[in-house]
């Protein structure tokens, strides 16, 4: 089994030069070690030391030097927006304070969907709009990022007690 020892990022290569194509939603592409099945049916071996997203149009360079793009699929998401800039950086916030996967972008954020998060949205005085679209969220501050990766202890605590008082 052919086995994946470089991943390209995005726009580094030219994806004209790809052999075969990786596609799969957002579940699919955040993976540390699993065999992938190629769109031809081939299988290959993805290995690495952390998990990470598999970002839409990535190339995956396998042992024998051939490149598999990667395709990210449309899935059902939700795009919160809200009245002003000021109010989307709240809601942003009280996203983020349970640790959602987001894609944040001017105007939106974009989370999949859940009824739950899309109660307390439209309670915080938000706008949940329907949105089918790939799904590559924020990596996340303690993401590895090449050589220059970072560990993340939660040895802190996650009390949500309001100090505001002291």
């Amino acid at each position: 089994m052919k086995q994946i020892i470089n991943i390209l990022p995005a726009g580094s290569w030219a994806e004209s030069d790809a052999a075969d194509q990786f596609i799969a939603d957002y579940e699919g592409r955040h993976r540390r070690r699993i065999v992938l099945t190629l769109e031809s049916g081939e299988r290959v071996l993805l290995d690495l030391k952390q998990a990470r997203l598999l970002a839409h149009g990535d190339g995956l360079v396998l042992d024998d030097d051939r490149i598999i793009k990667v395709v990210a699929l449309p899935e059902p998401l939700m795009a919160v927006t809200a009245h002003t800039p000021l109010h989307l950086l709240q809601l942003a916030w009280h996203l983020g304070n349970r640790h959602l996967p987001a894609m944040i972008e001017e105007h939106r954020i974009l989370v999949r969907q859940d009824p739950v998060i899309a109660d307390m949205i439209a309670g915080l005085g938000g706008h949940i709009h329907p949105h089918e679209a790939p799904f590559s969220p924020e990596s996340g501050a303690y993401a590895g990022r090449g050589e220059h990766s970072h560990s993340h202890s939660h040895s802190h605590s996650h009390s949500h007690e309001d100090h505001s008082s002291h």
